[in-house]
């Protein structure tokens, strides 16, 4: 049996016995018990894997019972009646039972997929087996890059090579811990601490040999990757033979040339970078709260924000947030001096979503006290001010957003690159004309292999890239020929500050419609969604004390990075 279809039997079992709280809480239990057989298998196979983790397939359902109940229960059977989506106040109260009834039945269905499909591979066996053949020939798989398509692509291939010993896998990476990169503006804005929202790739994997360093060079005839230890780090280069070697290194900041824009910015790409920003912030608010002339003190509580997509408006609200947050404990600083500008080249923000989402948030962060900049570039940056297209601003922070590249080791590798330096790739994710070289994520440019329309580099799609590669992979290690990958976007998420976020959320087999939502609803829905996918069930638990402490006690505004004299950090 395919094991896709295996985890679809088993969720749908899993989805139909896990009914019960929907029953009990909605008015017709046999149209319930359908809708928890589909969305359970939809569930399983959304896995990738089954492993018995219990716990962490609890949280994950739980998490799930607030969209749930978003998407069915307020606007689904509303819909389905001919009535308008229950979004008020008192019609979402008159819903309330059935919350609690999602809640418990995602709580049930994370427990039961994992216990079921437990069941299964004691009697079945694990999804995939290598033949016999293919065990008689070692073969080493080497992944360079420890971000979500590469983890990804490891943790897909230790499961379906599972109980195969010849098979080599190894991952370098200059970063030991794979960053959650959809939180990355909250650890800036001192919502979470920085370790919370990174999972150490060393225990996440326990058949694949990690490597901390840099990949310097691949000798594609020889087949091997030669690695260099880290700055600072004891040791020498070493050769790390390959037969498969997996690209997903990921992007980096783009300048665009602008070196004096690179030289007093601030990058916003790493946890160490989110944590200089925000202690940059503190020392900001430092120096001007001991700062007479009104005039500088300005300057230094104004911040500015170049890139209007996903991470810089989410950056911005952070950062809004957060500095009108910590001003109380600064009493020389006027609430009025304060100053967050997003500046964006076109003439509206977030172009990943529809264009009233984009004015709502627009919206909403003005109302909050960011300042913007459409249809302006920054042409330079010195010390003190930044020079836009239509003017300058007096400010002594400016954090980069705006432009980012893959990353350029492809290029030094003598792989074949698109106009913007991403290896070309087929639908399978194989390296044209190089045997056992595959690339994904942000340095590739990988088309659908459906539509033929190139996917964007966001996470969800790497996610989905790894599995499939790994299981091509596996597929050319039994001599079959690989699979086209296909996805269809989920939809996309973005938090614009306090208890505000956007949604547009796709709607399954309904021809690419959408629904949008937007407010207290759309950021319940964000943390819900993401601190579900937040690697292991430890990290989950520290972001969500993390996020119960931020109710009731005020930001922290102890500096982790000490700033050197004469400069801030």
């Amino acid at each position: 049996m395919k094991p896709v279809l295996r985890r679809i039997l088993i969720g749908v079992s899993a989805g139909m016995a896990s009914s019960y709280p929907l029953a009990a809480t909605h008015a017709a239990p046999h149209a319930v018990l359908l809708i928890g057989g589909v969305l359970g298998a939809a569930f399983a196979a959304g896995l990738g894997r089954i492993r018995g983790a219990y716990a962490e397939g609890a949280m994950a359902g739980c998490a799930l019972g607030i969209p749930l109940w978003i998407l069915v229960t307020c606007i689904s059977v509303p819909n389905s009646t001919l009535q308008a989506p229950l979004f008020s106040a008192d019609s979402m109260r008159s819903v309330f039972p059935a919350l609690v009834g999602w809640t418990l039945y995602g709580c049930l269905l994370g427990v039961l997929t994992q216990l079921f499909g437990e069941i299964v591979f004691r009697i079945v066996g694990p999804e995939s087996r290598l033949t016999n053949d293919v065990r008689l020939a070692p073969r080493n798989i080497v992944i360079l890059g420890g971000g979500f398509a590469g983890m990804t692509t490891a943790v897909g291939l230790e499961e379906g090579l599972r109980g195969a010993q010849p098979v080599s896998i190894t991952l370098v990476s200059e970063q030991n811990a794979l960053l959650f990169t959809p939180m990355l503006a909250e650890v800036a804005g001192g919502s979470l601490e920085a370790s919370h929202i990174s999972t150490p790739l060393r225990t996440s994997l326990h058949r694949t040999d990690f490597v901390r360093g840099r990949a310097e060079s691949v000798d594609f005839e020889r087949r091997v990757v030669k690695v260099s230890p880290l700055g600072g780090s004891l040791g020498t280069a070493r050769e790390i033979p390959y037969d498969h070697l997996v690209l997903a290194l990921g992007s980096v900041s783009n300048y665009f040339g602008a070196a004096d824009i690179e030289r007093h910015s601030l990058d916003f790409k790493t946890l160490l970078d989110a944590s200089r920003i925000r202690n940059h912030v503190i020392e900001m608010f430092e120096r001007a709260d001991r700062e007479p002339d009104p005039e500088v003190r300005r300057a230094l509580v104004t911040f500015v924000v170049a890139g209007g997509g996903f991470a810089g408006v989410e950056l911005a609200g952070a950062i809004n947030d957060f500095s009108r947050g910590i001003s109380a404990d600064y009493p020389v600083v006027a609430a009025g001096e304060i100053r967050i500008f997003l500046v964006h080249s076109r003439d509206r923000i977030l172009p990943e979503l529809s264009e009233s989402l984009a004015r709502y948030a627009q919206e909403r962060m003005a109302a909050r006290g960011v300042v913007f900049r459409l249809s302006t570039r920054v042409l330079n940056a010195q010390e003190g001010q930044v020079t836009l297209s239509d003017g300058v601003i007096p400010t002594q922070t400016l954090v980069w957003t705006a432009g980012t590249s893959p990353n350029p080791l492809l290029k030094a590798f003598g792989l074949d690159t698109d106009k913007r330096g991403a290896a070309v790739v087929d639908s399978t994710m194989a390296v044209a004309g190089r045997p056992g070289i595959w690339a994904l994520g942000d340095c590739a440019a990988v088309k659908d292999g459906k539509t033929g329309k190139a996917c964007p580099p966001t996470a969800q799609f790497a996610l989905r890239q790894g599995r499939t590669l790994a299981r091509n992979i596996g597929r050319a290690l039994e001599g079959k020929p690989p699979v086209p990958f296909h996805f269809d976007s989920l939809g996309s998420l973005c938090v614009v500050g306090h208890q505000t976020a956007c949604a547009e959320l796709t709607l399954p087999f309904a021809r690419g419609k959408s629904v949008r939502f937007s407010g207290l609803l759309a950021w319940m829905m964000w943390r819900g969604i993401y601190v579900s996918k937040l690697p292991g069930l430890e990290r989950k638990a520290r972001v969500l004390l993390d996020w119960t402490f931020e109710i009731f006690f005020p930001r922290d505004i102890v500096q982790t990075i000490e700033p050197r004299e004469g400069e801030a950090p």
